[in-house]
Formats: C-alpha cells, sequence, structure tokens
C-alpha cells in the first residue's frame, strides 16, 4: 500500500501541485486558514474533498467520532494554536452517516481498553435520542436512530466546545463563530446541524 501512496503522490505532482502551482508555493510561506475543521477520522470523509476546498483552507483536527471531550490536551492545543496564531474564524464539527463510534456505543468492547473510555465522550447523545424514541424493531428504524444519534453526537460536542475558556472568550469577542454539520456518505451531502 505504502508503494501506491507514493505513486499516488507522483501522480499529484505532474497534475494537482503543476496546475495549481501558484496556490502551492503561496502555501509555503505559511498557513492562514479561516475554517477549523473538527472531524471524524474515518477513511471515508477526505475533508477538502468533501467541502470542495483547496488546500491552505480547512486547519483539521480529527479523531473517532469527531469528539470535543473536556481537558483534551491534543485539541486544547488546536483551539489555541487556531484562534490566537492562525486567527480562525469559524470553527466546524462536522459528523457523519455510518460512523462506527456511534454504532460502538451499542456493542460491548470488553477486550478494548481505550475505546470505551473515549465513547463516554459521545454516551450522552445516545441517552438523550433513546430517551425521545421507542426501541428499534427493525433495521430501517435502527438505521434512523443511529443517524439521530450522530447528529446529537454534534450537538452534545458543540456544547463541550463552549466549555473550553479559550472559546468562550473567542465567542464574547465574536471572533470566532461555531458551526455543526452533518455528512452523508450515501448522498454525498452535507448539512448545518447547529
Amino acid at each position: 500500500m505504502i508503494d501506491e501512496l507514493l505513486s499516488g503522490n507522483v501522480k499529484f505532482q505532474n497534475t494537482q501541485f503543476k496546475q495549481n502551482h501558484e496556490r502551492y508555493s503561496e502555501l509555503v510561506k505559511g498557513q492562514q486558514p479561516p475554517v477549523l475543521w473538527i472531524g471524524c477520522s474515518d477513511s471515508r470523509l477526505q475533508t477538502g474533498h468533501i467541502t470542495d476546498t483547496p488546500a491552505g483552507t480547512l486547519f483539521m483536527h480529527r479523531n473517532i467520532g469527531n469528539m470535543v471531550p473536556a481537558n483534551d490536551w491534543s485539541l486544547a492545543t488546536v483551539l489555541e494554536y487556531g484562534i490566537k496564531h492562525l486567527k480562525v474564524q469559524d470553527i466546524v464539527i462536522c459528523g457523519h452517516s455510518d460512523c462506527g463510534a456511534i454504532k460502538a456505543l451499542d456493542k460491548d468492547l470488553e477486550d478494548d481498553v481505550y475505546i470505551p473510555h473515549w465513547l463516554n465522550n459521545a454516551i450522552e447523545a445516545k441517552q438523550r435520542i433513546d430517551a425521545k424514541i421507542k426501541k428499534p424493531s427493525n433495521p430501517q428504524e435502527q438505521k434512523n436512530r443511529s443517524r439521530m444519534i450522530e447528529q446529537e453526537n454534534v450537538r452534545l460536542q458543540v456544547e463541550h466546545l463552549r466549555t473550553y475558556p479559550i472559546i468562550k472568550k473567542a465567542l464574547k469577542e465574536k471572533r470566532i463563530e461555531i458551526h455543526g454539520l452533518y455528512y452523508d456518505l450515501e448522498t454525498g451531502g452535507l448539512s448545518k446541524i447547529v
């Protein structure tokens, strides 16, 4: 697979990189992305492609389930750098359909060490939806429930994001806006949740 990645890079250099050489030359000098994108690690989501944005537009932080846990040093560093130094104006939390993290909320993961702890960051989204709907009785109802939890998880993670002091300050000063988005793998559509 590594050989395929390297040959893909040669193709990229000979096509997109050459065709957009001026843009890539500017990026060598530094970055000024307007958007900080917090998304899922899912390999089916190539964020720049689904938004049709060029390199240098999105400052990205990705993890399993597009989570925004409290007291996460990695995320806190991304937020601080993005807001204070890159001067991002928008922060996006993007969830998606068929999310493995959301499906895993219903599974017994006793053989896993880290995943169950990480998923606790989304458990409240599941609880909120389960309190609103009846237990699914067929595959379509289960799919609908999963979508509802995926979307509620975006809302929950936006709530978590708003607890970070740097976010509170930037919102108070009207330097940033926060958006919750949802990507549908089946249609390729991106919609606003929050």
